[in-house]
């Protein structure tokens, strides 16, 4: 089969490797998955890097989660042949490939009322956004949210589930072309951080209180400015680094201001809680049902163009989820 691989750390487009490899088989309590579509996420590119908290051995395979179709099933495993599913392949074998071997109890049923590429989209960004509002923020109906990169994978999941929770959603983005999605998207207030005085606008938007809840996958200088228009008992999420410098926050400030910096790492979920990530997967389910969560999808790519899409997320110039879908034509 095809995949990707990494032999070396650096830039993506300069260190992934498009080879022919071995077919897996999958073992005892394991599944075969054909890939079906494969998300780009911020991980992968930092992965590349030799930036992420998770390390693998090299050459490694990026590609964190997939929407698959089950080939065979290894000795004890539960899984139907033909199931669609969604799967996170564990490294250092992951997604950017033509199957994947994955263990048969973390796959999930792919939500019917998505696509492959929606589908491969949904599971990390909306169980972050999920968790990070609800159960880290606790979110309200009524209060206001601010999400930065709100046009991005990641700060698109969480503008569809605060409005679904009964936020004023503000989204803070770079650029027009971005500022113009993220309203398409159902922002109540879009704020471009090139132009617009953002803690002025937020203050004036929320007659003064400021922001409820700021969700901020971003750091550096979003944060900065986020605890500036911080509201009394407000709740700023740190989600990641995507801007690439991370903040000291300065707990006096928070202290005299009265609110709480909480941080979300969605995977130990999936250890010191595992049931809550199934609720959660029905949940995002039902909501997908209901036409109220779609991943927003700026690009399905062919698997001959998968080291470009993750230095686009890399780069930051991509708009919602890019997703590799092996064998389609590019469409953008």
């Amino acid at each position: 089969m095809k995949a990707w691989r990494v032999h070396a750390n650096g830039e993506p487009r300069e260190v992934m490797r498009l080879e022919e490899v071995p077919d897996p088989q999958p073992g005892p309590g394991q599944l075969l998955l054909r890939v079906r579509a494969a998300n780009v996420n911020f991980p992968d590119a930092l992965l590349c890097r030799g930036h992420y908290q998770v390390r693998p051995p090299l050459p490694f395979t990026p590609g964190v989660e997939i929407c698959g179709e089950v080939l065979a099933a290894g000795d004890g495993a539960a899984g139907e042949v033909g199931a669609r599913v969604l799967a996170q392949p564990p490294l250092p074998d992951g997604g950017f490939a033509e199957l994947v071997v994955v263990d048969a109890a973390t796959v999930r049923p792919a939500p019917e009322a998505l696509d492959d590429a929606e589908a491969a989209a949904l599971h990390i960004g909306y169980q972050t956004g999920w968790f990070g509002l609800h159960r880290r923020a606790r979110l309200q109906a009524g209060e206001t949210l601010l999400v930065h990169a709100a046009a991005g994978g990641v700060g698109s999941a969480a503008v569809q589930l605060g409005k679904a929770a009964g936020a004023q959603v503000i989204g803070v983005v770079g650029g027009a072309d971005k500022a113009r999605t993220a309203r398409e998207l159902g922002c109540d207030l879009v704020l471009d951080r090139r132009s617009d005085d953002l803690v002025a606008a937020v203050k004036e938007a929320t007659g003064g209180r400021g922001a409820d809840v700021v969700y901020d996958p971003v750091g550096g200088d979003a944060y900065a400015k986020s605890v500036k228009c911080i509201a009394f008992e407000g709740r700023i999420v740190v989600v990641g680094f995507a801007g690439g410098s991370i903040p000291s926050p300065a707990l006096n400030h928070a202290l005299v201001k009265n609110y709480a910096i909480l941080g979300l790492h969605w995977g130990l979920y999936n250890t010191k809680d595992p049931a809550a990530v199934d609720a959660c997967h029905e949940e995002l389910t039902k909501l997908a049902a209901q036409g109220v969560i779609k991943p927003l999808i700026g690009g399905r790519v062919p698997l001959a163009e998968a080291a470009e899409a993750v230095q686009r997320v890399a780069d930051g110039t991509s708009v919602g989820r890019l997703v590799v879908v092996p064998g389609a034509e590019a469409t953008r």
